[in-house]
């Protein structure tokens, strides 16, 4: 764990999610909850990924992708 001196301006978060609809989900939860959280989201995005093994994909998932910028 890294300790933070100061206040924060800006965080990316990364999370992973079975779903496409999850992934979506999971950043409107950040469009809603921006405003009472206290930050702004500049950028979100997510993308899929696999796994394969001899030439067949065995497991996929999505990367969920947000940037919070705070006003200081």
């Amino acid at each position: 764990m890294v300790t933070v001196i100061g206040e924060p301006i800006k965080l990316t978060y990364s999370s992973r999610v079975s779903n496409e609809e999850q992934a979506i989900a999971a950043i409107e939860q950040y469009k809603d909850n921006q405003l009472k959280e206290g930050f702004t989201l500049t950028k979100s995005s997510y993308v899929l990924k696999t796994k394969k093994s001899k030439g067949e994909i065995i497991d996929s998932w999505y990367i969920v992708n947000v940037e919070c910028s705070f006003d200081i």
